[in-house]
């Protein structure tokens, strides 16, 4: 099958995360600067989502890219993640109304499994195309990207000790992968 319908089904429903998530951003009660301090929580709630939805739209078109079609596996692990990351919204918006353990511990987990789904989607891209294929040079062993899954689940736990700390692991993550994985451009470069 061509890949065309379902990077484009992709970016349909991430394009509607994100929408959901801004529509969550309520103007404020008020019209002074106090107003608006109290709507912080959320705003920076919404950002770091919004940060982590971007690197998975742009890590993803990074990634089909690498591939020339995709077959009933591959739409089924890209529907996985997309479940996942259709949940951000809801964990955005109940993290952002107060930081508190629970939340933060269940924010985690959405990225945690957004994390595993990512590279189940990125294995059956490998197994389509073959362990000496583009995607299975780019990708390699995946370091950044077991990591990252481990970071999550350390920040997890954190979170019923330290919501903030687990905040910071979040963020430690999103910066490691602000930049698109240079890897996958690397290999279409050389193939």
């Amino acid at each position: 099958m061509h890949k065309g319908r379902m990077e484009a089904f992709s970016d349909g429903v991430i394009a509607i995360i994100i929408t959901i998530m801004v529509l969550e951003l309520r103007p404020p009660h008020g019209h002074g600067v106090e107003a608006l301090r109290a709507l912080l929580p959320k705003f920076l709630s919404y950002a770091l989502s919004f940060v982590f939805v971007a690197i998975y739209w742009n890590n993803h078109h990074h990634l089909l890219q690498a591939v020339r079609h995709v077959n009933g596996p591959v739409l089924w692990a890209n529907l996985h993640l997309l479940f996942w990351l259709s949940l951000t919204p809801f964990v955005t918006a109940w993290m952002g109304e107060s930081f508190a353990p629970l939340p933060v511990a269940l924010y985690g987990s959405v990225l945690l499994m957004s994390g595993v789904a990512y590279y189940v989607l990125s294995r059956a891209l490998i197994r389509l195309h073959g362990e000496q294929s583009a995607i299975a040079r780019a990708i390699g062993d995946d370091a950044k990207g077991r990591l990252s899954v481990a970071i999550y689940a350390v920040a997890i736990a954190v979170a019923f000790a330290s919501p903030a700390a687990s905040c910071a692991l979040y963020v430690l993550v999103a910066v490691m992968w602000l930049v698109p994985d240079p890897r996958i451009e690397r290999e279409l470069k050389q193939s």
